[in-house]
């Protein structure tokens, strides 16, 4: 019957669909991670640099203070 075949037809466009949905839903949840990335098992931690001890950050202020001094003493003149 022609019936059938629209039924039949209708299921398999509902399952196309289910699927784009889901594969969408998938890619638009799990694709766009961001951030660091799980260590492997076993693997090492990394050393993190780039930080500053109370000594180098006492210096860098005065040198940026004396910056700032210099640059209002410009604007003055």
């Amino acid at each position: 019957m022609e019936l059938d075949r629209i039924i039949a037809d209708l299921r398999r466009e509902a399952e196309r669909i289910s699927k784009a949905i889901t594969a969408l839903l998938g890619s638009a949840t799990g694709g766009a991670k961001r951030g660091p990335k799980p260590a492997a098992p076993g693997a090492k931690k990394r050393k993190r640099r780039g930080r500053l001890t109370p000594e180098g950050r006492k210096r860098l202020s005065e040198a940026m203070k004396k910056r700032w001094a210099e640059r209002r003493k410009k604007q003055k003149a």
